[in-house]
């Protein structure tokens, strides 16, 4: 697998399509792996004249470990949070932007559409604030602004993501497994084979619990960009599912009131499902009418 040495650390990644087309980089999720983009729902944006790009953040799948960093300790960080004491995370959603943006460099890539969910949407919004040049636009799906007056996650999933994971491999499928069943939307089938499958492949590909641990602490120090979002300029589209039991829809609502002339596109029955069947055959029909309206 390639890696280029993005922001003074190496990225690993893959592309789909010809070079010539639509660059689209996606950006996964909390903990998540480049492969949890769906090869084919990669190909697929491929076909429709994107050249996909998709990557490992820092801290997970093949791409660099912050490992000097340590393991945070969270009971002194959400001690910090409730004190409303400054937070010193070993690095910033900006230095994830900033990874990025090195990995565009390195494809010598000028201009790209900026994809991603969840965590992933968070770097996008990063991306937009901070290197509006580099991006043709924006697409933000099931995230959030940061924004402390919307409502949060239920509580007893967002300890799913924090608990210590099963270091055995069998057990750790089923963990998987089970927090991906937990937030799921009703709204769509929910496909455990392949669920299964990628939650093996992902463990097999690289079991890094300490990882996840940091990237969440990015999250938590990063602070309400609300304000921020309001001084983006590039077309931008935002998607989120009226069943998000991790980052509810309110904060869809939110990112899309934040960015002026945002589309907003909510999906009955949606949570927050892995980009595999469901509702992402109409989210990639979404995503395509977007960057073709957008490309000039």
């Amino acid at each position: 697998m390639p890696k280029a040495h993005c922001n003074g650390i190496h990225i690993a990644y893959e592309t789909f399509g010809n070079p010539s087309g639509r660059p689209l980089l996606l950006i996964v999720g909390l903990g998540g792996q480049l492969i949890h983009w769906d090869d084919d729902l990669c190909q697929n944006l491929a076909e429709r004249g994107h050249f996909v790009i998709r990557y490992d953040n820092r801290d997970s799948g093949l791409s660099a470990k912050i490992d000097e960093a340590g393991i945070p300790d969270f009971v002194d960080i959400f001690n910090k949070i409730r004190d409303k004491k400054k937070l010193c995370p070993p690095y910033t959603l900006d230095d994830m932007a900033d990874d990025a943006i090195g990995l565009l460099d390195a494809l010598e890539i000028r201009k790209a559409h900026i994809c991603g969910m969840s965590m992933g949407g968070m770097i996008a919004q990063a991306i937009a604030i901070r290197r509006p040049l580099r991006v043709q636009s924006l697409i933000s799906i099931y995230s959030t602004t940061g924004n402390p007056e919307i409502p949060h996650g239920k509580p007893e999933v967002m300890g799913l993501l924090i608990a210590p994971q099963p270091s055995e491999r069998a057990a750790n499928i089923e963990h998987r497994l089970g927090i991906f069943k937990r937030i799921a939307g009703t709204g769509f089938p929910f496909d455990e084979e392949w669920t299964r499958q990628i939650a093996a492949y992902a463990y097999d590909r690289c079991f890094y619990p300490q990882g996840v641990a940091r990237q969440f602490v990015a999250i938590l120090s990063n602070g309400n960009r609300k304000q921020a979002l309001a001084n983006v300029t590039v077309p931008a589209l935002v998607i989120h599912g009226t069943c998000d039991p991790l980052i509810p829809v309110e904060g869809g609502k939110d990112t899309a009131a934040a960015i002026p002339g945002a589309q907003l596109m909510i999906i009955d029955g949606m949570g927050h499902d892995l980009p595999h069947g469901g509702a992402w055959p109409q989210i990639v029909e979404a995503i395509d009418a977007h960057t073709r309206k957008a490309t000039v």
